[in-house]
């Protein structure tokens, strides 16, 4: 029997589809994203809650609502891409960690991109993750642009 609550190609965790009456009083989790056809992945964050604030005359007040996550797949553009070929079900949505901050979603999001290094690993010289950033400020840095930024800066580029 399918529940009220289920969706498209639910997020696992520890291989059991997760549903809002799940997430309690959990802030956001960080996830793992697997093409199925190729094996690239994709190390995200996400939130189960989105704040906003009401039309109203009080400024300060906020509402709390669930956020889009069970539809989500992630910002980066070339696994959207990937997505929109292949279709949704050849793609495997993984739960790496649950948190009850904000400060501990994007903690564990970061932590864990270095630590499978998503912006570096390589298979038989392909890349292994469509991450190409880390927080916007770590990127992936390939010959052409490290040597374009250095004719710029006029110093030899880095090797």
């Amino acid at each position: 029997m399918i529940s009220a609550d289920s969706y498209d190609n639910p997020w696992t965790f520890d291989d059991t589809p997760i549903t809002s009456s799940d997430i309690g009083d959990y802030y956001g989790f960080v996830y793992l994203i697997t093409n199925l056809k190729t094996n690239e992945m994709y190390v995200g964050r996400k939130y189960f809650w989105k704040l906003r604030k009401p039309k109203t005359k009080d400024k300060k007040r906020r509402v709390k609502s669930e956020s889009d996550w069970k539809d989500y797949y992630g910002s980066c553009k070339r696994l959207l891409e990937a997505i929109a070929d292949l279709g949704k079900q050849n793609f495997r949505r993984e739960i790496i960690s649950l948190h009850k901050t904000k400060g501990d979603v994007n903690y564990s999001e970061i932590k864990e991109q270095f630590k499978r290094d998503v912006l570096e690993k390589r298979d038989n010289n392909r890349k292994v993750f469509y991450n190409d950033n880390i927080m916007s400020r770590y990127f992936i840095v390939n010959n052409d642009s490290n040597r374009k930024i250095s004719q710029k800066l006029k110093c030899p580029p880095i090797m």
